[in-house]
């Protein structure tokens, strides 16, 4: 009979919660460097390069990979021969190891996670509780499995109960285009088949703890169906040219993940879930000797590469005008600097509250950006923690409003705006300009100064002020409506196409 102790437990969660939130999977890091070696699109490698300098710097700085540092998911797999020595439940244990990585003075990580979700979402304060899916197997040790889930990510999960006779693949590749470039590409996507709705979906989220392998996959050759079908995926989703942040490029998926399940003979059940560039999981096995320290990787896994966008323009942001605007192109590089206004979702609700209302807003928008941003808390010397974009269409209800009441120029943000969003910009001569999303980290050092300006009480979605200093940025729609989330990977589909031809 093997002994766990509680606080063994406990510390091993909280360590690996730090561990993932700033040190990416060493196959990921792998992968993600040959995807740049070999992008061919000058956004997309743009995009890569920025990906791989911030995971860089995240492992060399010990902060956080991205501002959303997720909501904790936990695989357990306990031994039948494993007794606990401690007071608490296991749930209470490892969400005891999520209060303690999450609220580390050290290295702070963004609280996310909201109790009554669809009441008055307040924050939890310390990310509790996690997900935590348990399985009784042979044996006399803990395997525990932990990953940190960002929202615009999760928030693009699809889940079809498909007809037996229906095809699978055809079902995905008409699916991926729709969740855009929000989910932060390139990743991973996790596709769960059989059981029922609730299995698949739990075995598309295990198969993205699983080790990056499509090369060696293609290596040796499929040997079951679930094999044929990652393979299949893995050409077909990158052959659409939706490639790095949407922006059109070679590589959109690093890997594709299938596991299946017996089902039913009326159903087929189909989940699929993508693993964004911010990609946190570990895997450790305690035995009853004592915490578990997961040893780093060698900084030597990730390039050396520098950050210096050719023929970048720089933007005044307090004195640039409408005029000034009109002539930014679409897929142009900018570097902001000056005084950067923040807000996301509650902020931008709580406005448009205000406005229905005939009340004047606590900050003046006229002429101003506003950052789609809720950043992680600064420690030591930082102005502010990784501070990277949020998914931008989730403000396009609001964005015809903002336009028209607040004279606000344009905003920054994380992936594709919807119709109505590009639509508004085009009729205000506004623009939207898009950062990298999981570079966060990166984007932090470019700001220099923060103050809280109004809505306190929403913490990090209140509105605050930054000063930056050369944050790069790219002109996502135009004055005229023109967004590259639709050129780019138009165009580079219709490349790819013809690259597969010649080959």
């Amino acid at each position: 009979m093997t002994v766990i102790k509680q606080e063994d437990l406990i510390q091993s969660v909280a360590d690996a919660l730090q561990f993932i939130s700033y040190y990416h999977p060493v196959d990921f890091v792998r992968s993600l460097t040959a995807a740049y070696e070999r992008e061919q699109a000058p956004a997309a490698k743009d995009a890569i390069a920025q990906l791989l300098i911030n995971s860089r710097m995240c492992a060399e700085g010990h902060r956080p990979i991205c501002q959303d540092t997720g909501i904790v998911t936990v695989f357990l797999k306990v031994g039948m021969n494993v007794q606990f020595s401690g007071t608490l439940s296991l749930d209470e244990m490892i969400n005891e190891g999520v209060r303690r990585a999450y609220n580390l003075p050290e290295n702070k990580l963004r609280l996310s996670v909201l109790a009554d979700p669809a009441g008055k979402r307040q924050n939890t304060r310390d990310n509790t509780p996690a997900v935590i899916s348990v399985s009784i197997v042979p044996g006399d040790k803990l395997d525990v499995t932990v990953a940190a889930k960002g929202g615009g990510s999760e928030a693009k999960t699809k889940f079809a109960m498909l007809n037996p006779s229906d095809s699978i693949a055809e079902w995905v590749l008409k699916t991926v285009p729709t969740m855009g470039g929000g989910w932060c590409p390139p990743g991973i996507i996790g596709i769960g088949i059989g059981g029922t709705a609730e299995k698949a979906m739990l075995l598309a989220k295990e198969s993205l703890m699983e080790p990056i392998d499509i090369q060696d996959l293609k290596a040796r050759g499929a040997k079951t169906r679930a094999e044929e079908l990652r393979l299949e995926l893995y050409d077909k989703i990158n052959a659409l040219g939706i490639g790095a942040q949407g922006l059109g490029g070679l590589t959109t998926v690093l890997d594709v993940k299938v596991k299946d399940y017996p089902t039913h003979a009326a159903n087929l059940p189909v989940a699929m879930i993508p693993n964004c560039a911010a990609t946190r999981h570990a895997h450790f096995t305690l035995d009853g000797s004592g915490p578990v320290a997961l040893k780093p990787p060698s900084i030597k896994e990730w390039p050396e590469l520098t950050y210096s966008p050719a023929n970048a323009r720089r933007v005044n942001l307090d004195t640039v005008k409408r005029e000034d605007v009109l002539s930014w192109k679409p897929g142009e590089v900018l570097l902001l600097n000056g005084k950067l206004l923040t807000g996301r979702d509650a902020a931008h609700k709580r406005m448009i509250e205000m406005l229905n209302k005939g009340e004047k807003l606590p900050v003046d928008f006229n002429n101003r950006f506003i950052y789609y941003v809720g950043p992680v808390d600064p420690v030591r010397d930082e102005a502010v923690g990784p501070a990277g974009p949020t998914t931008s269409m989730r403000m396009d209800k609001f964005t015809r409003q903002m336009l028209e009441q607040t004279g606000l120029l344009g905003m920054v943000g994380k992936a594709e705006r919807g119709a109505a969003a590009i639509e508004a910009i085009k009729d205000n001569k506004a623009v939207y300009l898009m950062a990298v999303g999981g570079a966060a980290y990166l984007v932090a050092k470019a700001i220099k100064k923060s103050k809280t300006l109004a809505f306190a009480d929403l913490g990090m979605e209140a509105i605050y002020e930054f000063e930056v200093e050369d944050m790069p940025v790219t002109v996502a729609v135009d004055c005229n409506g023109t967004a590259v989330h639709e050129t780019g990977p138009r165009e580079w589909k219709g490349r790819i196409a013809k690259m597969n031809c010649v080959g």
